[in-house]
């Protein structure tokens, strides 16, 4: 049976992204084959943490050096398409050829499956190796856009962000923030470009209050600039000068372990916070279900980066916490102050200590806002709302296949299939346009995507 589009991913599963996975297995409960690709292997430590169905199902490119080889071979069996070889010819040596490489040897399976669409996370890697597939084969790409893949893109690629989103059938961003960042941007592209949260499960009943022992922040992620657990751990000492009771136990590992521990020392603050290093998602659930409130104070990094939606939010939230997070990016979208938990300014750890403290101190209230944030997620972060409203999207805009029997079970896909059937005979013709110092390309046929 042919699959009705492809995921290509740069390393897929991967245990930092278990989001994306989420979303394949969601598609694929709604009644969607996709034939799933990655350009990079992943390690035997992250495969365990995925179905083994998932990971047999996944396609994972040979080495570089096979892929041009294979694909050298089609050529000698003129089997690519014409510009492809003079693609080929006008590209060694130049910043990125592997892409070019990568989107010969994957279309080449694509094109020959019946396959017409593409969908990939992050405008990186699997993004810029699909935008060469189009100029190949003519299918269509979407992709999801995050967080740095957008903000501090690779400046050293000749297919940029601003080609990538041009030329995407349907750009998905995970925020309102980084949606509206973008079409101000690309207003060409505005119409294309569209907000689909992350989706995960969320547990029909909020899990129980009261939880008992000392008052417990909680707070997960790398530890990393963006992530303001410097800021954090001033906020400890604040807590602690005050006399307010608390644990803070921060999970995860990075560059910036030994620099927050030395802070940890100097602060007086080893009998109350803990760095519990990386723990296994079902460790994550246990540690969130015994504390009394989550706290991750983002920031904007020197270089520019920062979190746009920061997943771990959405699991304390499901888990029934009040969080506490700062006015970055798309993180208020996340958190209604006052109601679910609080937002303060980032970098300003006494605004910090202040939003904890009434958590601290008043269990009831946790619980409340704790339950009002799990009503908040279930509304907008849950698998059953997210992967419909992705669905409608890649309906709207792109050469996904739609099964019959998908259509008759989710009737709303219909209005957006034929609006896209529409546009798509209806529009005329694009010029083809190329980066710079590019191979002249054929133009796919395809009109140009409303």
């Amino acid at each position: 049976m042919r699959p009705d589009f492809a995921c290509l991913f740069e390393r897929f599963p991967s245990f930092t992204q278990t989001f994306v996975a989420r979303e394949v297995a969601a598609l694929q409960s709604l009644g969607l084959q996709p034939a799933l690709f990655s350009i990079r292997s992943v390690s035997d430590e992250a495969i365990r943490h995925f179905p083994a169905e998932l990971v047999g199902a996944t396609t994972v490119l040979p080495p570089a050096d096979q892929v041009t080889a294979e694909v050298t071979e089609l050529k000698k069996q003129n089997l690519l398409p014409p510009h492809a070889v003079v693609t080929l010819r006008q590209w060694e040596g130049r910043p990125d050829k592997n892409r070019v490489y990568e989107a010969l040897w994957t279309g080449h399976r694509l094109h020959a499956a019946g396959i017409r669409h593409v969908h990939t996370h992050f405008a990186g890697i699997g993004a810029r190796t699909a935008w060469w597939i189009r100029r190949f084969y003519g299918l269509s790409y979407s992709f999801t856009g995050h967080a740095n893949d957008l903000f501090c893109p690779d400046q050293q690629t000749p297919v940029t962000l601003d080609l990538l989103v041009r030329d995407a059938a349907l750009v998905v961003t995970v925020s309102n923030f980084t949606r509206d960042w973008l079409r101000q941007r690309h207003p060409h592209a505005a119409g294309r470009i569209h907000r689909v949260y992350n989706g995960m499960t969320i547990p029909s009943a909020p899990p129980p209050w009261p939880r008992e022992g000392a008052p417990i922040i909680t707070a997960v992620g790398r530890l990393i600039e963006k992530k303001g657990f410097a800021d954090l751990l001033a906020a400890c000492a604040i807590l602690r000068q005050q006399g307010t009771d608390f644990r803070c136990t921060i999970a995860g590992d990075g560059p910036l372990e030994e620099s927050l521990r030395g802070l940890i020392n100097s602060s007086g603050l080893a009998r109350q916070v803990t760095l519990a290093g990386p723990l296994a998602q079902p460790d994550v659930t246990s540690l969130l279900s015994q504390s009394r409130v989550f706290a991750l104070p983002c920031v904007t990094e020197s270089s520019g980066g920062m979190d746009v939606l920061p997943t771990v939010i959405m699991e304390a939230m499901a888990a029934a916490l009040p969080c506490v997070s700062t006015t970055t990016a798309g993180v208020p979208e996340m958190i209604a102050h006052g109601r679910t938990g609080a937002i303060v300014s980032p970098g300003k750890p006494a605004e910090l200590a202040a939003a904890l403290t009434p958590y601290l101190e008043n269990p009831e209230l946790a619980a409340t806002h704790g339950r009002a944030g799990h009503r908040m997620a279930t509304e907008l972060f849950s698998l059953a709302v997210t992967t419909p409203h992705l669905l409608r999207l890649l309906a709207a805009h792109t050469k996904i296949h739609l099964p019959a029997q998908l259509v008759r079970s989710q009737p709303s896909l219909l209005l957006p299939r034929a609006a896209f059937l529409a546009r798509r005979f209806s529009a005329p013709v694009r010029a083809p346009r190329f980066p710079r110092g590019t191979a002249a390309l054929p133009e796919s046929t395809d009109p140009a995507p409303s």
